[in-house]
């Protein structure tokens, strides 16, 4: 029985482990041999971006070097690979429940006028960094701040992390997870070492899946199905599975393409996304409408046509800001459906 002991996040789902708390890491084998010869070495640098597609465990491979460092103080006599952690261990329960001195972990924080979670990391997230830094190492070992994801830092947080990667103290790591490095100053991404990693394995995905309450179908031509369309992504296929997921990509899939507009159908899918306790089926919305833009714009570009390429590229931009006035300014959710799946239909059509 799976017990929650992370404080819980903007992204948490419900029955799933949060990387924190997160005692398996399955894939990403070349990355963790790479940051555990390094670290042996001596060679591990100061500042890390794990960069890669949302929910493919860049966190969890964070959260287990983080794991690996303050279980190994002595980089020299440390083991030649990550161990899995005991989630019965006091270090593994003081690292999940935020409570571990060496472990900074930042992400959107709670709003506490509407008790619901910020858009963005804040500078006063990011400002939690020097206290923490000021204090003495736990046991001598290593300090690590985890930001995740970097990519919901705003210009103020992104400037104030900046002037702590530029000088940090010794034996200290900054990991920094983004899911698109191009969002980053690059003034922040020249001070990290970036490793990139990849979506998993439809083999790997399913593994990650087989380990949770995750909804997993029995049959294998639905299995396949989910994995072709997660992308190499748990986080998507557990989504995909439990929320809906499926079904609201079709319907977009469907509306996006079609060769006028069906109002009737489109009022139905704002009904399924929209409404007040369907906070996961509205991002699921937001994130598919995205995604296809951007398969679109890349398969036009491989064919040539540049003026579709560049109208599709600039819907995305333009359903990007409207997505995140929605959510930062909590706009009507029903009515930015129906106006985004308007205008994807005349994007794509056009």
């Amino acid at each position: 029985m799976f017990e929650r002991l992370a404080p819980e996040q903007f992204d948490t789902i419900e029955g799933i482990p949060e990387p924190a708390e997160n005692p398996r890491l399955i894939g990403h084998t070349q990355a963790a041999r790479m940051l555990v010869g390094a670290y042996k070495a001596g060679k591990l640098p100061h500042a890390l971006l794990f960069a890669g597609p949302q929910g493919i465990g860049k966190a969890t491979l964070a959260f287990h070097l983080a794991h690996h460092l303050l279980k190994h103080p002595s980089a020299a006599s440390a083991s030649d690979e990550f161990a899995e952690p005991d989630p019965a261990s006091s270090m593994s329960r003081q690292i999940a429940t935020g409570a571990h001195p060496s472990v900074l972990h930042l992400t959107r924080p709670v709003n506490d006028k509407t008790k619901s979670f910020k858009s963005v990391v804040t500078v006063d997230e990011i400002r939690k960094v020097s206290k923490f830094l000021s204090m003495t190492s736990h046991d001598g070992s290593y300090r690590v701040v985890i930001v995740d994801p970097a990519d919901d830092m705003n210009i103020n947080a992104a400037n104030a992390l900046l002037k702590n990667l530029e000088e940090p103290p010794s034996r200290t790591l900054f990991i920094l997870i983004t899911h698109s490095i191009g969002g980053l100053l690059p003034t922040i991404r020249s001070r990290c070492q970036t490793i990139l990693l990849q979506p998993l394995s439809a083999e790997d995905l399913l593994g990650v899946l087989q380990g949770f309450d995750s909804g997993l179908p029995d049959a294998e031509s639905e299995r396949a199905a989910i994995a072709a369309r997660a992308g190499g992504s748990p986080r998507n296929a557990i989504l995909l599975t439990q929320y809906g997921g499926l079904e609201i990509s079709e319907a977009i899939d469907r509306l996006a393409t079609a060769g006028s507009l069906d109002i009737a159908k489109a009022h139905r899918l704002a009904d399924a996304v929209a409404a007040r306790d369907q906070t996961i089926q509205f991002s699921l919305f937001n994130r598919h409408v995205l995604d296809i833009v951007t398969d679109a714009a890349s398969q036009a570009a491989r064919a040539g046509d540049m003026a579709k390429a560049s109208r599709l590229s600039e819907f995305w931009q333009n359903a990007l800001k409207t997505i995140d006035d929605a959510e930062t300014y909590n706009l009507d959710k029903k009515q930015h459906v129906l106006g985004v799946i308007h205008a994807l239909n005349a994007a794509m059509r056009g």
